[in-house]
C-alpha cells in the first residue's frame, strides 16, 4: 500500500512539472508590440549675421598744390534795433508752497467724506451737452484751520468747465485739517473729481 502510495504520488509530481513548464513557455513565447518612431524634420535654425565693421576713416593725403582759397570780404549789415520785439513776460511768480512737503500721521478730510464733494459738484451744462466724463485731480492746501487755500490742476479734463467745477465743490466742503503728532498742520494732498453722467 505504501509503494501504491509513492507511485500515485511521484505520478503527481511529475505531472505537476511538466504543467508549471508549459505555463513558463507560454508565457515566455508573448508577442513584444512594435514601436512606431517617427523622425521629425526641423528647419535649421538661421544665425543672425553681425553686421560688418563700419570703414576706417580715411586719412587725408597731402597734395603738393598750394593754392589756397582767398579771404572772403562779407559786406557789413546795418540792424533796424527799433523793430526789436519786447521780451516775453516773466512766468508767474511761485507761492513756494507747492513743492514742500510736510509729513502728517493723518491727512486732510472733507467732512462729510468724499462723497460731499461729489454731492456739492455742480456738472457744467457744456460738459453734460457734450458727454463728456472723468475724472480731475486737484492739487489743494489745505491750511491749518482747514480752509483751502490754493488749488491747482494735476489732471485736467480740457476746456470743458468740469475743472472750475471740481474747484468750486472742493472750496465748497469744510475741511479736517492734516495732523501731525495730534498738531493740525498744512499741507498739500490730491482729491481726485469724478464726473459721470447719470
Amino acid at each position: 500500500m505504501i509503494e501504491i502510495s509513492m507511485v500515485i504520488s511521484l505520478f503527481l509530481m511529475i505531472l505537476i512539472f511538466q504543467s508549471l513548464r508549459a505555463i513558463d513557455l507560454e508565457a515566455t513565447e508573448t508577442e513584444t508590440p512594435e514601436i512606431q518612431i517617427e523622425v521629425a524634420d526641423i528647419p535649421p535654425t538661421e544665425q543672425i549675421k553681425k553686421p560688418p565693421p563700419p570703414p576706417k576713416p580715411s586719412v587725408p593725403i597731402p597734395t603738393e598744390s598750394e593754392d589756397v582759397p582767398e579771404d572772403l570780404t562779407i559786406e557789413s549789415t546795418d540792424l533796424d534795433l527799433s523793430d526789436i520785439p519786447e521780451p516775453p513776460p516773466p512766468p508767474p511768480e511761485d507761492d513756494g508752497n507747492v513743492n514742500i512737503f510736510v509729513a502728517y500721521d493723518e491727512e486732510p478730510r472733507p467732512i462729510g467724506g468724499f462723497r460731499a464733494i461729489q454731492r456739492a459738484l455742480k456738472y457744467p451744462e457744456i460738459a453734460r451737452k457734450a458727454g463728456i466724463e472723468g475724472k480731475v485731480i486737484v492739487h489743494v492746501l489745505v491750511n491749518k484751520q482747514g480752509e483751502v487755500e490754493n488749488t491747482r490742476i494735476l489732471k485736467s479734463l480740457g476746456h470743458s468747465g468740469c475743472d472750475d467745477a471740481a474747484i468750486n465743490a472742493i472750496k465748497s466742503v469744510k475741511w479736517k485739517p492734516a495732523l501731525q503728532r495730534d498738531k493740525p498742520v498744512k499741507v498739500w494732498v490730491a482729491i481726485p473729481v469724478i464726473f459721470k453722467l447719470k
